[in-house]
């Protein structure tokens, strides 16, 4: 197999922007006068919604509130969302939310040897547009082939449409793309798609089950920033991951996974 794109979620996996929106929500709520407040405790059980319209559906759900106010409630969701959305823009704009460790220096590796990039997020045009302006400047966008956006799938995470549409959209096969995610349902819709997929855990994601990734690690890595017990536990050649480390991976799933069923 080789290795022809690379494929990012971004909420979580780019950048850890999740404390950003946790705030914007709050401030959308209190914008509404609704009187909610998400704390990180309960932000973080909310997170096993993907989409930030359906984490808000789903907190209503949970309300103990008549039918009618319900139903009301259900109706702000789309204002409340783009208000939060806003929030969440200058948050990003104001260079609130920088890169994880490892993700621009990957980017460029991955660039000068030639790998297409693509995002496939659950999250907002605006909201990725915002995140790669900010953080890789005008030609953030530029940089990747494909952008896929939630709203352009009939279901998300965990579901593997959206990474379905970037295999399309980039014409090239599961196997030789590499899946970037932070979450259990982010690895479900890669490997669902039939991507191999690296795992960044968050504080938001950390304890989940990871066990059918290629590779967990707690960030990328860079010289600066190098990877505790790298190399020698789970990467060859540096305390990083590389485009060449990426590729040993891929050549070596399908003797990992012969030795994996016929240990089970």
């Amino acid at each position: 197999m080789t290795l022809e794109a690379l494929i990012f979620d971004v909420d979580g996996t780019m950048a850890d922007t999740e404390e950003a929106h946790r705030v914007a929500f709050n401030l959308a709520f209190q914008r509404y006068r609704l009187g909610w407040n998400w704390p990180r405790v309960e932000y973080r059980e909310l997170l096993r919604v993907t989409g930030g319209k359906e984490r808000i559906a789903s907190f209503i759900g949970g309300l103990d509130v008549s039918a009618a106010d319900a139903k009301r409630l259900r109706a702000l969701i789309p204002d409340l969302h783009a208000e939060k959305t806003r929030f969440y823009s200058s948050f990003v704009a104001d260079g609130s939310v920088p890169l994880r460790p490892g993700i621009a220096r990957l980017l460029a590796e991955a660039r000068e040897a030639g790998c297409l990039l693509a995002i496939a997020s659950t999250t907002t045009a605006v909201n990725i547009d915002a995140l790669l302006q900010a953080t890789l400047g005008d030609d953030g966008l530029a940089m990747f082939s494909v952008i896929a956006c939630g709203d352009q799938v009939r279901a998300k995470k965990p579901a593997p449409d959206i990474y379905r549409l970037a295999l399309a959209n980039l014409g090239i096969a599961p196997e030789n793309a590499v899946a970037f995610e932070d979450s259990a349902n982010g690895l479900k819709s890669a490997l669902a798609a039939g991507i191999p997929t690296v795992i960044t855990p968050t504080y938001w994601t950390e304890g989940s089950d990871f066990s059918a990734a290629t590779l967990v690690l707690p960030h990328l890595g860079d010289p600066a920033q190098p990877l505790p017990g790298e190399p020698g536990r789970r990467l060859a050649d540096h305390p990083w991951l590389g485009v060449a480390e990426l590729s040993r991976q891929l050549a070596a799933r399908p003797a990992r996974e012969l030795q994996q069923r016929i240990s089970a």
